[in-house]
């Protein structure tokens, strides 16, 4: 099936967040802090509030008190305290756009600047313990005696990799419009989830849930940064009732990079002890990142060791220090992609010092069980994803030997690496309902962020109702409608699925009591999953599986680097929609080679914020860097995961791609790059001697 939004999108009749047309709408403009950290001593708005069309301007003297929402970053001009560069200060709301913006530049604010902390490194003096990481995983796990598993080993191996910030940089920048209707508030924002904005929102404004409508119909990309509530949508519907219009508030790319979260850095230090066969005896993998001084969040990058292979002997821990910096946050895959980027690349390291095939390394270290927890897994392919994948790109044909492939002043390489990804399910509830003309209708707070999210729901629908698709419309993307997870982790069709599955079956069952013919008024039965999740995840291990593999060239006189194909194939439970699967999965190999060749952010220590706050600074991958990707998947369906048999798809294209580009980078040069991302400058000192000991 093509997507069933497919043809508004094209023609513009989708409405984002920011294009719903309401009546008497202005528009906000926010002022970001130009301190690291600080306070405010005075804020002028006189220039600001003499511009034509202007209607306000909130500061934190003026701004309306906030209650908690639970998330610091969410309490915009509560304070005169600054605890970051580019946290929001002052917004300037005005009839147009342009007016707003002129009267933002003219706002003039003081501050008493006090010394920031924003230099990362693993050896920093605050480092701690956090007792959890992201997803609420064990910040460490141990198991045996890693440090006496690793003495004792035949072969030993140990480096540091480290993977820079980034950023999601969604095509639709973040974006609401929000309108008071006497006590009701109606908002369109670009958000993955409508319900924790509407629940966020009523905390903030000490209003109830019911009173709130958050509306996320059509989202243009996210990646995580639109995972949870925004500083946007609260200072849109702060302006809006502040003024008493509608307001619209769209933030410029160039203030993303301060206040929608980022992947932090991590530095990695890995260790690996195998015997002579290759079987990893001892696993150790240490992180190290940062947080903001607003809110702990740790980047939960240790994890993939946890799961991905056979290991007696194991520990995983991630250490967290706080600087004066934006809060990071998800972004696609979080923890698994720059986790797995130093897993799978000592996995190539361990492989050259084992003398085996990297292939032939990761089988020699499969389990049925995952490592951490000791739990069967529902089901795991990995293996049968390597072996195809090798199959398929001609792995066996490859010369093992570094640099000994060259056509020219090009030299050319091969590399793998083996990726997984948590198969989450999470309670879900929704609506389905027969008409008496003969339709039927489904709702569920769902979100479609470009994955077709909408059309593959329509299909479980029509499958479980047994009714042709075109007789089923699908509701999503409201507050109002049955409560559902956020669009993120991966998740969102395995539990939004299961819901929708349910409530269709249970109305295919009351229309056979009818005799198979609604009521006039109508049948609706409503579902929720939470009994069956809190009970089907409990007994396994639940993971999606795949392998990637690059083929590069790289000139040896420039250093440039140029992918040449790329294949990824994939265990990911029962593909529900093929031509929507393959958009997501090579959507997501082309975010991981973004990610190995081009994607970083520089923290600037003595700015205190990020240097690339554009596109143009911050390079992503195009079709043009992308000349032969191709997408496999085995035939899987998970049964004991959810009744689709289906797990998420979002994720595991991007987890082993950038692992995979840097391996194949060293099989092609002989220089091993171990932080990301693998730029001129970073081979060009192997190259030269290359060519030096070439001569000699």
């Amino acid at each position: 099936m093509a997507r069933l939004e497919g043809r508004e999108k094209v023609t513009g009749a989708a409405r984002y967040a920011a294009e719903h047309p309401v009546e008497g709408c202005a528009h906000a403009w926010p002022v970001p802090a130009a301190v690291a950290r600080g306070e405010i001593t005075a804020v002028g708005t006189a220039a600001a509030l003499a511009v034509p069309g202007v209607l306000a301007v909130l500061t934190h003297e003026n701004a309306p008190r906030l209650g908690d929402p639970g998330d610091a970053t969410l309490l915009v001009l509560q304070s005169p305290r600054v605890a970051h560069r580019g946290q929001y200060v002052a917004l300037a709301v005005a009839a147009t756009p342009e007016a707003a913006r002129e009267a933002a530049a003219a706002v003039r604010v003081e501050y008493a600047a006090e010394p920031h902390d924003a230099h990362f490194t693993a050896d920093h003096p605050g480092m701690y313990a956090p007792e959890r990481a992201n997803g609420g995983v064990p910040a460490d796990r141990v198991r045996g005696d890693v440090t006496m598993a690793f003495a004792a080993s035949e072969i030993r191996f140990e480096a540091a990799y480290r993977v820079p910030p980034l950023h999601n940089h969604p095509l639709e920048p973040h974006a609401a419009t929000a309108l008071w209707i006497g006590p009701r508030l109606r908002v369109y924002d670009s958000s993955q989830g409508a319900g924790p904005v509407r629940e966020a929102l009523a905390a903030l404004f000490g209003t109830d849930e019911e009173l709130i409508t958050v509306v996320s119909g059509h989202v243009g990309g996210g990646f995580g940064a639109k995972g949870t509530p925004r500083p946007h949508v609260v200072l849109a519907a702060m302006a809006a009732r502040e003024t008493g219009r509608p307001v619209k508030l769209a933030l410029p790319r160039h203030q993303l990079a301060a206040v929608v979260g980022h992947r932090p850095a991590t530095e990695h230090r890995v260790r690996l002890g195998a015997d002579g066969m290759g079987r990893i005896s001892a696993l150790s993998h240490e992180v190290f990142t940062y947080s903001s001084t607003l809110e702990e969040f740790t980047e939960q990058a240790a994890t993939p060791g946890r799961s991905m292979y056979a290991s007696p002997h194991s520990r995983t821990t991630h250490r967290l220090t706080r600087l004066d910096v934006p809060t990071p946050s998800w972004m696609r895959a979080p923890g698994e992609c720059p986790g797995m980027f130093a897993l799978e690349s000592a996995m190539d390291e361990l492989a050259i010092a084992c003398g085996l095939d990297p292939v032939e390394l990761r089988l020699r270290n499969e389990t049925a069980r995952e490592p951490d927890s000791g739990r069967p897994f529902s089901s795991r392919l990995l293996a049968e994803c390597l072996r195809e994948g090798a199959d398929r790109f001609g792995w066996r044909d490859r010369d093992p030997r570094p640099g000994t492939r060259a056509e020219g002043r090009l030299l050319v390489g091969t590399g793998v690496a083996a990726s997984g990804h948590p198969a989450s399910v999470s309670p879900a509830a929704a609506e389905a309902r027969a008409d008496a003309g003969g339709g039927y209708r489904v709702r569920i707070d769902a979100t479609d962020i470009g994955t077709g999210a909408r059309t593959v729901l329509a299909q479980i629908a029509a499958d479980a109702l047994g009714a042709p698709l075109d007789r089923v419309r699908i509701e999503i993307g409201s507050s109002d409608l049955p409560r559902a997870p956020v669009a993120g982790g991966s998740s969102g069709t395995a539990s939004w699925g299961w819901a929708v599955h349910k409530a269709c079956r249970e109305l295919r069952r009351e229309l056979a009591r009818h005799g198979g013919t609604p009521p006039e008024t109508g049948l609706t039965v409503r579902a929720d999953t939470a009994e069956e999740v809190a009970v089907r995840t409990r007994e396994y291990a639940r993971r999606a599986f795949g392998a990637q593999f690059a083929e590069v060239q790289v000139d040896m006189d420039t250093g440039e680097t140029r992918l040449r194909r790329l294949l990824g194939v994939f265990a990911a439970g029962r593909i529900l929609n093929p031509r929507t699967a393959r958009s997501q999965l090579a959507g997501g190999m082309v975010m991981g080679l973004s990610m190995g060749l081009m994607e970083h952010s520089t923290l600037d220590p003595g700015f205190g914020d990020f240097a690339e706050r554009d596109l143009a600074l911050y390079p992503v991958a195009t079709c043009a860097d992308v000349p032969d990707i191709e997408v496999r998947w085995l035939d899987e369906e998970d049964g004991r995961l959810n009744p689709m048999g289906a797990k998420g798809i979002g994720e595991i294209g991007a987890v082993g791609t950038a692992a995979a580009v840097a391996n194949a980078v060293h099989h092609a040069t002989g220089v091993r790059v171990r932080a990301l991302p693998v730029l001129p400058e970073k081979l060009l000192p192997g190259l030269a001697a290359r060519r030096r000991d070439a001569a000699v």
